[in-house]
């Protein structure tokens, strides 16, 4: 693990990223994309389909904002582009239908009921507001604020997404923690606004996961969410 612990001490206000840092989402778009991609004949491996999703996911959310659950159909509807098929409407559907079933971590439940007393938590995802709602009874936590790309209308890496949130955070940025599995849509962004930043590099197939790759420098650099309130507590 790499670390900086500088300023560590002040936190008081920790907000994360939810699918890729605390979600299983590489497991749950492979489970999604899987039967669809083998109904056309496609062959891919588990690398190669997360590193198109990552690049068809960017595109999908580029120029006028799209509430997510129409960019995980417009994802579908893009492998089909590329690969030579046209999915079924059901199709389409199936990825944003699966997300309230993708599973947390081993290790995100647990870390979060840890930091829980001692932090204020949040919330800063990609996502709409009902997606997120299916997912939340699975993180057994409760939250004091959730920010999402639907409530912003614009997709991390847009400051836009951090500013909304931070009108709603009461500690400055430099009492803020920001934890997330992507250094282009997390790491970069929040750092540019002066907010710490935690690199959640979790084991993947591929580098960087299921995102675009992107260079930054992150104040630390952990596996889990429990490594994080290892660091923290």
């Amino acid at each position: 693990m790499a670390q900086s612990t500088k300023g560590f001490s002040q936190i008081r206000t920790i907000t994360f990223d939810c699918y890729g840092t605390l979600i299983n989402w590489e497991a749950g778009i492979l489970g999604a994309l899987r039967p669809i991609l083998t109904a056309q004949g496609v062959q891919m491996d588990d690398a190669e389909i997360l590193a198109m999703y990552g690049e068809i996911e960017v595109e999908a959310e580029a120029g006028e904002f799209h509430p997510y659950r129409e960019v995980l159909r417009n994802v579908v509807r893009g492998f089909g582009e590329r690969l030579g098929f046209a999915p079924t409407v059901a199709q389409q559907d199936s990825l944003p239908d699966s997300l309230g079933s993708w599973r947390p971590f081993p290790d995100t439940v647990s870390a979060l009921q840890q930091l829980r007393p001692k932090f204020q938590l949040g919330i800063i995802s990609n996502v709409d507001d009902d997606l997120f709602a299916s997912t939340a009874p699975q993180l057994q936590t409760k939250f004091d604020f959730v920010v999402t790309a639907g409530q912003a209308r614009a997709y991390k890496p847009s400051p836009k997404i951090f500013n909304l949130a931070q009108q709603r955070i009461t500690t400055p940025a430099s009492e803020w923690l920001h934890a997330g599995q992507s250094v282009y849509h997390d790491v970069i962004p929040a750092k540019a606004l002066g907010i710490t930043t935690v690199w959640v590099n979790r084991p993947s197939v591929r580098p960087g996961g299921a995102v675009k790759l992107a260079a930054g420098t992150p104040d630390a650099e952990v596996h889990s969410v429990q490594e994080l309130a290892n660091l923290l507590l």
